[in-house]
């Protein structure tokens, strides 16, 4: 995300927010009021948004002072201090619930996915996020993702070419989905990796006979199966588990050698992390 999007995401959630003026504050708190905040951590978890944050508070205050404590992948607990804020009090007071509502859930899957990562940490395999994100806060789920030690896989529709089985099916089949998409890169003069989704062994075989891709995803294998897969790839291209794979069963699919398993738990499944800003 450019700067000039993440601004825009940024003005469009405080519009959202506070439409034609926060009255609570403009009732009673006055305009020259000044006060300090910090953002206090309430639970265990890996610290995320720290790099957003500031940016929040500065839109709607130039002037404002961010000291921060912390910073993005901490390890945090409750009672910890990411950072405080000064400044004016109604400004505090209109920032709280966008900065809260960002950190809370940057950390929340920042700590998924710590857990996913851990698991397999002494293991070549990486975890991947996936499309199933919040409208509008991809961008900022998916760095949460990155942040929680897992690696991001497409943005979007835009960056990487992946036939699943709807795309196979209404393009005829596996070899004529691969030599239509080759076509389309050729013609259109654009580079962008294949990857090919296959749903049982025979597909597979259609897959290795075709060639012409990048990375294959193997989804709703059991390990064993996704293991025997990986044999017959040998190393010609990327392999990619996918399909319902829980941390629990996680390690065993990392097991089998494919390189990437992709999990939409680590931005769909997600409890927000609990964390606080309050007046000091």
């Amino acid at each position: 995300m450019t700067k000039a999007l993440l601004q825009e995401f940024i003005d469009h959630a405080l519009n959202e927010d506070l439409g034609d003026g926060d009255h609570s504050s403009l009732a009673c708190i006055p305009d020259t009021a000044a006060g300090k905040a910090r953002l206090l951590v309430k639970e265990s978890g890996v610290l995320a948004g720290m790099e957003i944050a500031p940016l929040v508070f500065h839109t709607l205050q130039a002037d404002l002072q961010f000291t921060p404590f912390l910073k993005d992948g901490d390890l945090i607990k409750p009672g910890d201090i990411a950072f405080t804020v000064e400044g004016k009090t109604r400004t505090l007071l209109q920032a709280e619930r966008l900065v809260l509502n960002i950190m809370q859930r940057m950390s929340g899957i920042a700590t998924r996915t710590r857990e996913y990562a851990t698991r397999i940490a002494d293991l070549k395999t990486k975890v991947l996020d996936t499309r199933k994100t919040t409208p509008g806060m991809r961008w900022l789920e998916k760095e949460a993702v990155r942040i929680g030690g897992g690696v991001n896989h497409r943005m979007g529709l835009y960056d990487m070419i992946m036939l699943k089985d709807n795309h196979i099916d209404f393009a005829g089949g596996i070899e004529k989905a691969i030599k239509a998409t080759q076509a389309y890169l050729k013609k259109s003069g654009r580079s962008l990796k294949i990857e090919i989704e296959v749903r049982n062994m025979d597909e597979l075989e259609q897959v290795m006979q075709t060639g012409g891709v990048d990375r294959i995803l193997i989804d709703n294998f059991s390990p064993e199966l996704t293991q025997q897969a990986v044999a017959r790839i040998a190393g010609r291209y990327e392999t990619e588990s996918s399909g319902g794979i829980t941390l629990e069963r996680l390690r065993d699919y990392a097991l089998t050698g494919v390189d990437y398993i992709s999990v939409g738990a680590l931005t769909h499944h997600i409890k927000s992390l609990d964390l606080s800003l309050k007046a000091y």
